[in-house]
């Protein structure tokens, strides 16, 4: 094989680690890019976080360019210019409005947090589990040690729903296996009585084997000679298949009652709670930091970066002040190349938040119908109609909107709920999934209860109003929705 030299010529994309980090922090939601930035402040000496304002100052607290101080030191900020403050957009809105954003939204401005290491939530009692609430209150009973070991399986055995997970002959055969006694086997029937026992404490409702049971030791704690609390414990007892399947003259002939009486009981049923443990859930709060604010200003959109989200980073002045050149020694060697990550994720910050509020803004402009109508007049629109306009692939835009919500008068939504497809009309114009599930969910909160509308019914009231879809669709986006089907939302006048 002869071996010979060739020159070839490719074309291929590599992303430079500006790139990639620029990628990242895109794509981090606010709390992920906190931590981020944090995390860059504890590694990198060159960077630095100015404490002293918020970035992006309101009306309130903003400053002329005669109350600036042109002698301050030069620093990568994320500031607005002297002229015009960033990250701050006005749109027209469609429809004038007579309603101010104080007048729908009456928060206040969010308030810094103290400046000490004190923390509220990691100082807060820990809440006791279902569990312990129910082994505190065994305890307080006088039983024997077999008892009490009784007590204990089935309390083990209580889901956080409160229901007892395991069957009693269950319980009795592991504690025949698992369990050293000079006593007799463990019998159901000793097992079905500290059962009861553990029913009558608190919450009521507790240990229930079934959604019946669960709602008739509810009850039984009412008086029992009432006929509607009767009746409604013979119902949760023994008909509770004829409740969830909607059968209710069938029922009121089978307990020899009228429609009106039923009736009075099934609303006594609806009032209980199926899952008596849930008010000892063990799960935190989740909160959402909006990354952008809509609010109404004279008759025009106002789109910002939330203030209190965007960081105020800068490169360390004393650090960068000891940089040598021609210096090749691993100290300043070290001070450069920090320097240089210092200033490229100052920029990828910078940029994350220029992107963000662009897409942010070319939202509320195509959606303005629905900041002044309400979700029914939601459009069409998909990642290529906001990466046209802006210029940027549909990728970035996919990054920019994950993981990021908007504040706004009707609401905080995140800004991937602005999308949707479409659907074709009539008149050859399209409508919003999101627009046509907001209907169907309109139609049925206004339909008579005793004549729920079927899927058959919505789409023949969405054609009436120019919108054709087929049935399925209609019972998938009420699905989508959380609604039930009509049979199951079938209830006495």
């Amino acid at each position: 094989m002869k071996q010979s030299l060739q020159l070839k010529t490719s074309l291929k994309m590599t992303m430079t680690p500006q790139l990639q980090l620029a990628v990242k922090v895109l794509q981090l939601s606010t709390l992920d890019l906190q931590a981020e930035i944090q995390d860059t402040l504890d590694r990198n000496p060159l960077l630095d976080v100015e404490d002293s304002s918020p970035a992006l100052p309101s009306e309130s607290n903003s400053l002329s360019n005669e109350q600036r101080d042109d002698n301050s030191p030069d620093s990568y900020q994320l500031t607005e210019s002297a002229s015009e403050p960033k990250w701050e957009k006005d749109i027209p809105s469609d429809m004038p409005v007579d309603s101010q954003w104080d007048d729908v939204y009456s928060g206040g401005p969010a308030k810094a947090a103290p400046e000490n290491d004190f923390d509220f939530l990691a100082n807060r009692s820990q809440d006791a589990s279902l569990q312990d609430h129910l082994s505190f209150q065994l305890a307080m009973k006088p039983l024997s040690i077999r008892d009490r070991l009784i007590g204990d399986y089935l309390i083990d055995s209580i889901n956080s729903n409160g229901w007892l997970t395991a069957e009693l002959a269950s319980i009795a055969d592991d504690l025949n296996r698992h369990e050293e006694t000079d006593d007799n086997e463990f019998e159901i029937d000793e097992v079905e009585a500290i059962l009861h026992l553990i029913q009558s404490f608190d919450p009521i409702g507790v240990g229930a084997r079934d959604l019946g049971e669960c709602i008739a030791l509810q009850l039984s704690e009412m008086d029992p000679k009432h006929p509607t609390v009767a009746r409604a414990i013979i119902i949760a007892s023994n008909h509770m298949p004829a409740i969830l399947k909607q059968d209710f003259k069938k029922l009121a002939k089978l307990l020899k009652c009228s429609e009106g009486e039923l009736e009075l009981s099934i609303d006594l049923i609806q009032q209980q709670n199926p899952h008596p443990g849930d008010s000892f859930s063990e799960s935190d709060s989740e909160y959402v930091i909006p990354d952008v604010l809509v609010s109404l200003r004279k008759d025009l959109w106002h789109v910002e970066i939330n203030p209190d989200v965007a960081p105020r980073l800068c490169v360390n002045r004393e650090y960068s002040a000891l940089i040598k050149r021609g210096d090749a020694s691993d100290d300043n060697k070290f001070l450069r190349e920090n320097l240089q990550q210092a200033q490229w994720f100052i920029k990828s910050v910078e940029s994350r938040f220029d992107t963000l509020f662009n897409v942010a803004s070319a939202i509320v402009e195509r959606q303005r119908a629905f900041f002044d109508y309400g979700p029914e007049a939601m459009k069409p629109m998909v990642l290529a109609d906001v990466a046209e306009e802006l210029g940027l692939a549909e990728s970035t835009i996919s990054r920019a909107t994950a993981g990021k919500y908007m504040l706004t008068p009707r609401g905080v939504f995140e800004l991937k709920y602005f999308f949707s497809s479409h659907v074709s009309s009539d008149s050859g114009d399209t409508t919003s999934a999101t627009a046509i599930k907001a209907f169907i969910k309109k139609l049925v909160e206004s339909e008579p209860p005793n004549k729920p509308l079927s899927d058959a019914k919505l789409m023949a009231l969405l054609e009436a109003d120019g919108v054709k879809v087929a049935r399925r669709t209609v019972a998938k986006y009420r699905e989508a929705i959380g609604i039930a089907p009509s049979s199951q939302r079938k209830r006495l006048k």
